[in-house]
């Protein structure tokens, strides 16, 4: 007898363990079947996995399982984004070392995933802080360093005094360092960079046959390259002792059109011209530090006030040499981007608009929409910034933007000045080099070697790796390399003097910018094999967050496009399908207000709902707290559950359908406890109506029925499975979910009355069928649940390696139609009929229904219009 209730705990050990036994996952590159990638972001251990991890690798596990059931060899591989800052600051917290504090957090985070029964190879597994790994990013710099894709300058970082390391602009915060909270100084430091721009066109070029990428996430690459026309001008500096030694300021800009509406023009605090004021002006200077302590990422910009100061030097127009504009320094204006310098015309945008109000600017209209009028157009607290005619531009008036741009390119170029034409058209991109110098010691070190008589020196690969000491100490701040007694000791090369080892370490991303490449031939000397990355790449879908849809995309983008011109494989594209899923959130819980709010976890609550009010109460005490707003999963407002809790008390596969059945994948999904309940008596339900039919059923032939009662037993099973088969390919699995819900609702009747023996032989054999048909659609999202069903109704093997059902044509294709029927172009009724009727069968129908005899009140129409399987129209 069937036990009464499933038992994950029993079950889900048992199954993972005839998984591996088996090395059902294990992919044979040999295999001949056709190939299909599957890759989910790999995670950061940063200790314990989270319901943000279950969501990401569910849905990547849907998608192998079920690839693997239609018959192709799937690569679901499993690693480690294990380099970076956390783990040196756990060590200088902790006083543990960071490959300590690494591989034991891999080690968890490795258990939890693998009680999730993920179908992952997991003898593919590495991390890649493995010396292995890192070995061969470094043969990749090497050859990238040797074709050109590399090299080395100075460049302004923003340098954190406490940490002593460099910051990504994002992590200045109010000009303080994200994480030490010192005022960031800004300091010229020699570094590393990858020529990624080298590619700036092809990037963008081939956003377009990436059609099956979100289209928000190609926008977000298209502006991250940031392509425009335009055109550099250069404006001449009115003679000023300020200004000495700078006699003009280039500007980029890609609206010369509206060169007649300019009143100022604005330079970086870096720029030589405002460098050259600062040595001479002490307010200038002080403005100018003040920029350089700000953030310098693009949210900062757009939030922070436009500011300025007035460096007391003019230019003169390009267009009037006799107009004379004000310079001055902006801290909207970066040196980076551009020429470092812009001319700003308030009235067609609205940043230029806020800082002329701001400094009493003129704002001239110079744009006005096509039906405006030139004599009432004006620009209030909104700057106009479409395209549109040309007014208060002298010899421009009347004509439109495109012809404006074009007559002062015309005019501009034909100009000089000091010899020179004084503008030129020019293509610009915002993509600039990859930056990838770290001031630590946990990453990936660069290998070179600096020698003062040879200069900058590869490391032979034959002396490669070159590896982390482990004897190191974080009693001090910055890189433990700079200090270390012999690491940065060598001797050169080529010359065999005295030299030293780079210190600077890889930027993270650069580990994560290859590893889908890694993962084709892990065991590989070289750092791919390449027919073996050739034959999977590029990987067929790649799921993970919104939130690496620029630089982590963009990095591997330009990685196999570098790894392709050094020989390492041979495609430009890593990712052909990508799928980016929303994030798990959940109620916030606090009790107190402003400073001295409280966050309270959920584990410490009860929640009690009457009357369609839900309250939360803390359970020690028995105090009310406040129910917040529902937020993304975060340690901070303690609205975190652990899935490991989950998986305890519901078993993995309740976990993994409630992750996949609430919401569209690519949306936020509500963590509650009342859906995780909802999954479980699912799961239980399935099984309850499996094992109690099954003795009643495994004994018996797998048969479909085509006609008779039990026909609409196969017929339910069959549309179910050519819909969800549909919902699988589109990865619309909360879809599916909601299908095999009604599949078991139409099936339970039958299967109950089956299991009290009260079916006959056929309907026995549909039945047979249809419960196989339900465990294979189940199995790639409840995997452990279909291997014990399927085990109990007596078939042979494992469901994990048995092939994807077909459906009859028979059974799924509908034998009635529904036609809408028009009187006088108005619907007035529907007809149902058999697909095949002729057309006088379909006349004679219709003219039979009642709303129809009703609005010919006995007379004969004029027309009876049909329009095979779409519509009828009677013409009255």
């Amino acid at each position: 007898m069937a036990n009464e209730r499933y038992n994950p705990r029993d079950a889900e050990p048992r199954w993972q363990a005839k998984w591996t036994e088996n090395k059902v996952f294990e992919t044979d590159n040999n295999d001949p079947r056709e190939k299909y990638y599957v890759l989910e972001m790999f995670p950061y251990p940063s200790g314990r996995i989270h319901m943000g991890h279950v969501r990401n690798y569910a849905m990547g596990d849907v998608v192998a399982r079920y690839k693997r059931a239609r018959g192709y060899n799937v690569l679901h591989p499993m690693g480690w984004d294990a380099f970076g800052m956390p783990a040196e600051n756990a060590a200088m917290k902790n006083k543990v070392h960071p490959k300590a504090w690494t591989y034991e957090n891999i080690a968890t985070m490795r258990g939890q995933l693998k009680s999730m029964g993920l179908s992952l190879d997991w003898s593919r597994e590495f991390a890649t802080c493995d010396v292995d790994y890192y070995h061969r990013q470094q043969h990749l710099f090497l050859d990238f360093l040797e074709k050109g894709l590399v090299y080395r300058k100075n460049s302004k970082v923003n340098w954190d005094p406490e940490d002593m390391t460099v910051l990504a602009n994002e992590q200045v915060i109010d000009g303080r360092g994200w994480r030490s909270g010192a005022l960031v100084e800004q300091r010229e430091l020699t570094q590393w960079f990858f020529k990624i721009t080298d590619f700036s066109q092809d990037l963008l070029d081939s956003l377009e046959t990436l059609d099956q990428w979100p289209e928000k996430v190609r926008l977000m690459q298209r502006n991250w390259i940031g392509r425009s026309e335009g055109m550099t001008i250069r404006w001449d500096v009115v003679a000023d002792a300020a200004a000495s030694g700078h006699d003009e300021v280039t500007v980029y800009t890609t609206r010369p059109d509206t060169l007649f509406g300019a009143s100022f023009l604005a330079i970086a605090a870096d720029h030589p011209l405002a460098k050259a004021v600062s040595e001479k002006n002490e307010a200038v200077r002080q403005f100018c530090e003040e920029c350089r302590r700000a953030g310098t990422s693009l949210a900062a910009l757009e939030t922070a006030e436009k500011k300025g100061i007035d460096t007391g030097v003019k230019v003169r127009h390009p267009l009037d040499p006799a107009w004379e504009l004000p310079v001055y320094v902006a801290n909207f204006v970066l040196m980076d981007y551009g020429t470092g310098a812009i001319f700003g015309c308030p009235s067609g945008d609205q940043r230029d608009l806020d800082f002329a109000r701001k400094y009493d600017l003129p704002v001239v209209p110079v744009v006005m929409p096509r039906d405006g009028d030139a004599a009432s157009f004006a620009v209030g607290d909104v700057a106009y910034d479409g395209d549109g005619v040309m007014i208060n531009s002298r010899y421009l008036d009347g004509l439109s933007t495109e012809e404006a741009f074009e007559e002062v390119a015309r005019r501009i170029s034909a100009q000089t000045l000091r010899g020179a034409p004084q503008g030129e058209r020019k293509v610009n991109f915002r993509l600039r080099d990859w930056g990838i110098s770290r001031q630590r010691y946990w990453g990936c070190p660069i290998p070179v070697i600096h020698c003062e008589v040879c200069g900058v020196v590869p490391v032979p690969k034959k002396d490669l790796p070159v590896k982390l000491p482990d004897d190191i100490d974080f009693d001090k701040p910055g890189n433990p390399l700079d200090r270390h007694p012999t690491w940065r000791h060598v001797s050169c090369p080529c010359c065999g003097k005295d030299a030293r080892r780079e210190t600077d370490t890889m930027d993270t991303f650069v580990d994560s910018s290859w590893y889908f490449a890694r993962f084709t031939a892990p065991w590989e000397k070289n750092p791919t094999d390449p027919s073996a990355a050739n034959s999977w790449l590029p990987v067929d879908q790649y799921i993970g967050g919104i939130e690496h849809a620029i630089l982590h995309l963009l990095y591997s983008r330009f990685f196999t496009r570098a790894m392709q011109a050094t020989g390492h494989l041979d495609l430009k594209e890593p990712f052909k399908g990508l799928f980016t899923q929303g994030m798990v959130v959940h109620e916030t819980y606090s009790r107190g207000e402003g400073l001295s709010r409280e966050w309270i976890a959920p584990a410490d609550l009860r929640i009690e709902e009457t009357d369609g009010q839900r309250r939360a109460f803390l359970l020690e005490s028995g105090e009310e707290v406040k129910i917040g707003s529902i937020e993304k999963m975060s340690k901070s407002k303690k609205n975190v559950v652990d899935p490991d809790d989950i998986i305890g008390s519901y078993g993995a596969d309740t976990a993994r359908f409630f992750v996949l059945s609430d919401s569209p994948p690519d949306r936020d999904v509500i963590w509650s406890e009342a859906g995780v309940e909802g999954a479980h008596r699912f799961v239980q339900r399935v099984w309850r109506l499996i094992s109690e039919a099954a003795p009643q059923l495994s004994g018996v032939a797998a048969k479909p029925a085509l006609d008779g009662e039990a026909m609409a037993i196969s017929q339910a099973a069959h549309k179910t499975l050519k819909a969800v088969q549909n919902d699988y390919d589109k990865l619309a699995f909360n879809k599916a979910v909601a299908r095999i819900y009604e599949l078991v609702n139409s099936l339970a009747a039958p299967l109950t009355a089956a299991a009290a023996g009260k079916a006959d032989e056929a309907t026995r054999a549909a039945l047979r069928e249809a419960a196989n048909i339900l465990v294979q659609l189940v199995a790639p999202m409840t995997p452990h649940l279909a291997e014990e069903c399927w085990s109990i109704l007596g078939n042979e093997g494992l469901v994990a390696t048995t092939g994807w059902p077909a459906y009859l044509e028979a059974l799924v294709s509908e034998n009635e139609i529904t036609l809408p029927v028009q009187i006088n172009g108005k619907k007035r009724a529907e007809l149902t009929i058999a697909r095949d009727a002729d057309q006088n069968a379909v006349t004679s129908a219709v003219l039979a229904l009642a709303p129809v005899q009703q609005a010919l009140e006995g007379k004969a129409p004029k027309k009876v219009i049909v329009v095979p399987q779409r519509i009828v129209n009677i013409v009255v």
